[in-house]
């Protein structure tokens, strides 16, 4: 059996990306997250043990914004 929308129904796949966004922003205001506290600084002597993979050095060394 075949079900079909009463006419003037909109299914969630009807929608547009814009009316999606408009509805995002009207009930924006209405979840209003908390501000987190800032993280407490650390000190550079105190980082250690992170590995970063070559390739993924190669990478960021050769953007013109960090590296090369």
């Amino acid at each position: 059996m075949t079900t079909h929308p009463a006419p003037g129904e909109r299914h969630e796949s009807d929608l547009s990306l814009a009316q999606l966004r408009g509805d995002g922003v009207r009930m924006a205001p209405h979840w209003v997250a908390p501000v987190p506290p800032a993280p407490a600084p650390v000190s550079p002597a105190s980082i250690h043990g992170v590995v970063v993979p070559a390739a993924s050095a190669r990478l960021i060394d050769a953007t013109v914004e960090y590296g090369g």
